[in-house]
């Protein structure tokens, strides 16, 4: 099954479930998904083997697609509640992150101070210590924790090289906190095995990371749109709500999107 791609450097703004009025900002190609993860869910499809130099928009490129759209909404009068990075795969590929982070604060500030800078990541790259800085002053840290166990971790975001759980949780505890961690639970088929992270085995295990991480508070969420792995299927309000109780059980703040 196919997904959609975000085909500008800037796109919406859109109507987000977590975020509001939420305008994005793509640092990757506009024509297939970039990214460190394959995610079996992923609203942008499979990723796609580069046959060509991957081709990413310049600092200068962002900047002023982003100033031109904020300039223009700030003359009409028209609300942004977030400045959202997102797009056609993991936004800290690019090597110049930190400086286009550096760059839309500034902008921010210019145009709607009142608005949140959001980062959503899969936290493959935060090793990087110009990554974690960068993270770190954004008001909105998002990054991704799937699963529980190392197998459910590789059968839902087939990482790209030797990527592991372990090591993703090593990253995420480099935050100290100061992070928000989001987890979209799932059941059905993929690799010809079934995949399930909402079994109270995984739970139970995907809580005691959190318990590592200690994140200032936790999203969780199911499918909302076309997967790319056909056989899998979104879970019910009941049972996330339910994961949430035992979140909250351990003093996280938590919120359901469903």
């Amino acid at each position: 099954m196919g997904g959609f791609l975000f085909d500008d450097i800037i796109f919406g703004p859109v109507k987000s479930r977590r975020l509001g009025v939420s305008l994005g900002v793509n640092l990757l190609p506009t024509d297939y998904k970039f990214c460190t993860f394959d995610c079996i869910y992923c609203e942008c499809g499979w990723s796609q083997k580069a046959t060509k130099k991957i081709d990413l928009p310049t600092r200068e490129e962002i900047k002023t697609r982003l100033e031109t759209v904020l300039k223009q909404r700030y003359r009409d009068q028209q609300v942004i509640d977030s400045i959202t990075f997102a797009g056609n795969g993991e936004p800290t590929i690019h090597p110049e992150f930190a400086a286009i982070i550096d760059d839309t604060i500034a902008l921010r500030a210019t145009y709607f101070p009142q608005a949140l800078i959001t980062v959503l990541s899969n936290a493959s790259l935060v090793n990087n210590n110009q990554v974690i800085s960068a993270l770190q002053k954004v008001d909105k840290n998002i990054l991704k924790l799937d699963a529980g166990t190392e197998s459910t971790f590789q059968a839902i975001n087939q990482p790209n090289g030797k990527l592991t759980l372990q090591q993703v949780v090593d990253y995420l505890k480099k935050f100290e906190g100061n992070l928000i961690i989001q987890t979209l639970f799932l059941k059905g088929y993929g690799q010809h095995k079934g995949i399930d992270n909402t079994t109270d085995s995984e739970v139970a295990a995907w809580l005691e990371l959190l318990k590592e991480v200690k994140p200032k508070s936790v999203m969780i969420y199911p499918i909302e749109r076309e997967t790319p792995e056909a056989s899998i299927y979104k879970v019910d309000s009941i049972q996330l709500d339910q994961i949430a109780e035992q979140v909250k059980m351990l003093g996280f703040t938590v919120e359901v999107f469903g």
